[in-house]
């Protein structure tokens, strides 16, 4: 008898630990789609431009007219792309950039139009690299180049995940590309940052590698990668950890940033790559949007306010290399479309108060995306599109 009860607990002992491993497991599976974009987020679109609703008409018809969401849009892959001079290979990271610009617009034109010609072409780009890719190199840049890329590629095939005539054996290569040369450099240069002071470097190269290491998590079901990115923003060490970026809280509420006396342009970098990282993490259900109280939303409130032409409160700024003593007021009023993703966050969804954040989505609305604000690499920082992907009502 008692040799029956022990071999009962036994078994009850092996279930009850099956059993929760297996509610890990659950609690452990990615949503997808599930990067910047969810389903009901795409379906939303779908229908509100099939009702020729504005504002999502307007930047509808922005993408429509842009040639990276063209049937004649062909891809240029390198096995290596290099960004900034290492003195001696030529830089060619405009490929990329503008490829996964390409990518991510010709996927958003087959969600909404339901036309599979489109959905060929986005799939033959993200293909055509990842048979191609095999490093990434250059300067110091090169870090720049694996978040910024990472990220944006990663939400192009997020979402043509979803389209049955993507072979599955195309769909893994292009993952295993993202997690053998992206995903080690975003690693690498969030725990050894080049080998430089912790402090060295300015935040938006931190938040590009956290952009890219996050989409990769959800991309690739690694929820070691997502934790680690997610860790990073709460955590980590360097200048994009959110504590370190938004590192002066006033008492009006406004936060101080760390690019602030830096200049503008760099400043609202930030709010495009925050706004991506935190869009990420909410459509997996982690609200980093309100994380310490809103810490997000005081820093891009700050960025907002001052861009607008307002006056902001200022604190000198020191690390190993710089001080600042004054605000920055070069490239103040950069038309960055990266605030539609904040305005309809906060003063749409959670009905909080984003003045300054709402000004200046209104401003730049309807927003476009790469291509439309420039050839160079700063036009195609962000994927944008805002105002069709992020309204909400």
């Amino acid at each position: 008898m008692a040799s029956s009860l022990k071999n009962i607990s036994r078994t009850a002992g092996v279930a009850l630990v099956m059993a929760i491993c297996a509610t890990s497991a659950r609690a452990e599976l990615f949503a997808h789609p599930g990067a910047l974009h969810t389903q009901a987020d795409l379906q939303r679109m779908k229908e509100k431009v099939g009702e020729n609703a504005q504002p999502w008409l307007d930047s509808w018809n922005i993408l429509l007219k842009n040639p990276h969401a063209s049937l004649n849009w062909k891809p240029r892959p390198f096995a290596v792309v290099y960004r900034g001079k290492d003195g001696e290979n030529p830089e060619n990271y405009s490929a990329l950039f503008n490829d996964a610009a390409a990518a991510y617009a010709l996927a958003l034109r087959w969600k909404i139009s339901g036309d599979d010609a489109y959905a060929d072409n986005a799939v033959a780009i993200l293909d055509a690299w990842s048979a191609t890719l095999t490093g990434i190199g250059g300067s110091s840049d090169k870090f720049l180049a694996s978040g910024i890329y990472g990220y944006q590629l990663a939400n192009a095939a997020e979402i043509m995940r979803t389209y049955k005539k993507w072979p599955e054996s195309s769909f893994n290569r292009f993952k295993t590309m993202m997690l053998d040369v992206f995903y080690p450099m975003n690693h690498d240069f969030l725990v050894r940052h080049n080998g430089a002071k912790i402090d060295h470097y300015w935040a938006n190269w931190d938040l590009a590698n956290m952009d890219s290491m996050i989409a990769i998590g959800i991309l690739a079901d690694r929820p070691d990668i997502y934790r680690e990115a997610v860790e990073y923003f709460k955590h980590g060490q360097g200048n994009g950890a959110i504590d370190h970026l938004v590192w002066k809280i006033y008492p009006d509420g406004l936060g101080q940033t760390q690019e602030s006396g830096r200049d503008q342009g760099h400043n609202t970098l930030n709010v495009s790559l925050l706004g991506a990282f935190c869009q990420m993490a909410w459509n997996q259900h982690d609200d980093l949007f309100g994380y310490e109280d809103n810490r997000v939303l005081k820093g891009i409130e700050y960025i907002a306010k001052y861009n607008l032409g307002f006056d902001v409160p200022y604190t000198r700024y020191t690390n190993s290399d710089v001080t600042q003593e004054n605000i920055s007021a070069a490239g103040r009023g950069d038309p960055r479309p990266a605030w539609e993703l904040f305005y309809n966050h906060y003063a749409v969804l959670k009905k909080l108060d984003a003045p300054y954040t709402s000004q200046f989505a209104a401003k730049l609305r309807p927003e476009g995306g790469g291509g439309n604000y420039g050839p160079n690499s700063g036009g195609f920082d962000q994927l944008g599109y805002g105002t069709l992907t992020y309204t909400l009502r």
